[in-house]
């Protein structure tokens, strides 16, 4: 028998491998769905919609598992004993006393320390009006407040030291809290002498005229010197002439210099 050869295939077509694809869509077909599936996630092709509905259904996720814990609390609570419960209580009970307790000491030192610091400040305040008080009085510090000016013209030179002393004692009567002549302050020691073409304060000659700067209620220094035969009709006695003039501000500004004790110290109150 001689050989059949078939015809209908053309000289130009080769021969396929039994289940070779010819086209994509063919090799598409054929794959397995595990595979469409990997394809179809890797590599990612995440749209922003995507990200966003992802990151949604991750806090509805995380927010349903606090819900769930806390559920899962209550209802261990729910199902604990009435002892253990009432231990429970007792125990929020004692640290709500405690925390109270901490407030109110913690409360208690700051108003302790609040008293303490406006005590201190008192006392600072007291120290230095009292450093200031008494330095007027020693004259180491200025001065300036109401008061008058006494001015003792002397030109034939009659006023004598003692004249200046009975001034200024009636000056101090009067409540005179400052004095001041020409350029000497006037303490409580001042002493007055004779020189030749004036007077002698604190062994510091001063001449005529003599000008008095005090510092008081200038309603109580004024006629203190005008009444009938007080210092101004005296000196007038002597050829002499005072003048007293009121001010609002007299201002004090000689200065002694401060001198420290050599034997006395101060002394606890007994």
């Amino acid at each position: 028998m001689s050989d059949v050869k078939n015809t209908d295939q053309g000289e130009g077509d080769e021969e396929r491998p039994v289940g070779t694809p010819d086209e994509p869509g063919e090799a598409k077909a054929q794959l397995t769905g595990r595979q469409r599936l990997a394809a179809s996630l890797w590599p990612p092709r995440a749209s922003r919609a995507q990200l966003i509905v992802a990151l949604l259904l991750f806090v509805l996720g995380l927010g349903l598992a606090i819900q769930v814990r806390s559920n899962s609390d209550n209802s261990a609570l729910r199902g604990a004993r009435q002892e253990d419960l009432v231990r429970i209580l007792d125990e929020l009970d004692s640290r709500t006393k405690r925390l109270e307790d901490g407030k109110q000491r913690l409360e208690g030192q700051r108003t302790e320390l609040e008293t303490s610091s406006n005590q201190a400040e008192e006392a600072r305040k007291q120290t230095v009006e009292k450093e200031q008080q008494l330095g007027i009085l020693a004259g180491t510090v200025a001065a300036q407040g109401p008061g008058i000016t006494l001015t003792i013209s002397d030109p034939k030179g009659a006023v004598e030291s003692d004249k200046v002393l009975d001034t200024v004692q009636e000056l101090r009567a009067a409540g005179a809290e400052a004095i001041q002549i020409n350029d000497v302050r006037v303490v409580a020691n001042t002493y007055f002498s004779d020189e030749t073409g004036g007077i002698g304060v604190d062994g510091k000659k001063v001449a005529a005229p003599y000008v008095f700067k005090v510092i008081g209620r200038p309603q109580d220094l004024e006629p203190a010197l005008n009444i009938p035969g007080g210092v101004v009709q005296t000196l007038e006695k002597e050829q002499a002439t005072a003048t007293v003039a009121r001010s609002e501000k007299i201002v004090v500004n000689a200065l002694r210099a401060a001198k420290r004790p050599d034997y006395a110290q101060s002394s606890p109150h007994w």
